[in-house]
């Protein structure tokens, strides 16, 4: 499971360098705070249950930012 959490970092370490080279800085920096989790979560040797359990609340953590982003600061639209 170790190793899966350095797989999220390579691939998170990836969209860092995608999104800085496309300007978005505020994003590539979210990347990178992220790729930094991963990376030093990845080399901890922790038991796979806490693994899980790691992962279970980055989700968690994911999916209120991305459900409070949608709801109250999204602006409907349509991109002309």
């Amino acid at each position: 499971m170790d190793r899966m959490f350095r797989v999220l970092a390579f691939w998170t370490g990836i969209f860092t360098v995608l999104f800085y080279a496309g300007d978005y800085i505020g994003m590539s920096v979210l990347f990178l705070a992220q790729t930094i989790f991963f990376l030093g979560v990845g080399y901890l040797n922790l038991s796979e249950r806490l693994y899980m359990y790691i992962f279970g609340a980055y989700l968690t953590v994911f999916m209120v930012g991305f459900t409070y982003y949608v709801t109250f600061l999204l602006e409907p639209g349509f991109a002309h």
